[in-house]
């Protein structure tokens, strides 16, 4: 690694904008950067794995760490549904030497940026439309039509912080979005991506 300090780059959008599919890809070209694995208390998915989608706590566990002071940032989505970042998982991966990159929403993205300010990067990515955001997530067939609604409602929210970031990212053709990330991480962390390997 070339830099001293490690650097933080925090990936935001409304559900369904493309954020996990950006931030694998810059995982994949990036060797210095480790993804920052988030807390929280709703339910595992079936392909989801215990400490490398998400850190599973019950609520009463999420409660007790809130109040000894383990998070970051943290914050209560839905009724006992929390998520957040955990101080001991930014801090081991900085003591591996690398820098960290977050995919988190735009409330924790704006507490990671005020706790560490310039040495945090934070990309808001941008659908091409709130018509294709939507699209995008009913095609997901992951929701319940009442758990669809509030999505709904909180991505209307969510779209309003567009411009609190330090960069903004559309994510309209996905191979463009993927190329304009990787230099808005190259042009921050001051690392060049690694070449793809050719199929």
């Amino acid at each position: 690694m070339q830099q001293n300090s490690s650097k933080l780059i925090v990936v935001t959008a409304p559900s369904g904008a493309g954020k996990t599919t950006i931030v694998q890809h810059l995982l994949s070209v990036f060797e210095d950067l480790s993804f920052s694995v988030s807390a929280t208390t709703r339910a595992c998915r079936a392909h989801e794995k215990e400490g490398v989608d998400y850190y599973f706590l019950s609520p009463a566990e999420f409660r007790t760490r809130i109040a000894e002071g383990d998070f970051i940032e943290w914050e209560e989505v839905y009724a006992d549904q929390f998520y957040g970042t955990l101080k001991s998982e930014v801090s081991r991966l900085q003591a591996l030497g690398k820098h960290v990159i977050f995919d988190i929403d735009v409330r924790g993205a704006t507490n990671i940026k005020q706790h560490y300010d310039d040495d945090c990067l934070v990309i808001f990515i941008k659908p091409p439309s709130f018509h294709e955001l939507t699209t995008r997530l009913r095609n997901r067939q992951t929701e319940s039509d009442a758990s669809f609604a509030k999505r709904i409602a909180r991505m209307r929210v969510e779209m309003t912080y567009e411009n609190s970031f330090d960069r903004i990212l559309v994510n309209d053709l996905l191979e463009v979005a993927l190329q304009e990330g990787e230099l808005m991480v190259e042009e921050f962390v001051g690392i060049k991506a690694r070449a793809e390997e050719e199929e």
